[in-house]
């Protein structure tokens, strides 16, 4: 009964593999959909520099429930709310450690995705409501919900979360 209370972190489920993903040691998954052009700047890091990107959010281990769009909203209250860009450093301890890991190396003008697995604490938001306390967070109410009811629940729901992040600007 432990299980089905969320104790086992894991729901049961294996994490899953995805083809034509690659696969980090801290177990982000990654696959580039788009590279930049060769002579766009590269982001590293080490450099002090400040991200701007653009992302979207889903929760593929529940129904692939959107919680954030590129460039809009996507239905639900307050849509059609303007949506800013996000920026962060890479040494920025409030964002989630798998938007830290996958814009190393990136290309401006890339887009990249990400699969976030469940059970992975150093990648992805921390369990229950202390997620609120992490970046990044969706731009309106109705994707802080669907987010919040997946990493809120107790139950065996898997938290597995996917990103497309692009690569705009390095500042």
């Amino acid at each position: 009964m432990n299980a089905l209370q969320g104790e086992g972190k894991d729901y049961g489920k294996k994490e899953v593999l995805y083809p034509d993903f690659e696969r980090t040691s801290s177990g982000l998954q990654y696959k580039d959909m788009k590279l930049g052009n060769d002579d766009a700047a590269t982001y590293e890091g080490k450099s002090g520099k400040t991200a701007v990107v653009d992302w979207d959010g889903y929760t593929i281990g529940y129904y692939g429930r959107p919680f954030e769009a590129r460039n809009k909203s996507k239905g639900g209250a307050f849509t059609g709310d303007e949506k800013d860009f996000f920026r962060f450093k890479a040494d920025d301890e409030k964002v989630i450690g798998a938007f830290r890991e996958a814009i190393e190396g990136m290309k401006v003008g890339s887009i990249r995705r990400i699969i976030v697995p469940a059970n992975n604490a150093k990648l992805g938001y921390p369990d229950g409501k202390k997620w609120r306390t992490m970046q990044p967070q969706p731009a309106n109410f109705s994707g802080e919900r669907a987010l919040g009811f997946v990493l809120e629940n107790q139950g065996m729901i898997d938290k597995t979360l996917l990103f497309d992040i692009e690569l705009l600007a390095i500042r």
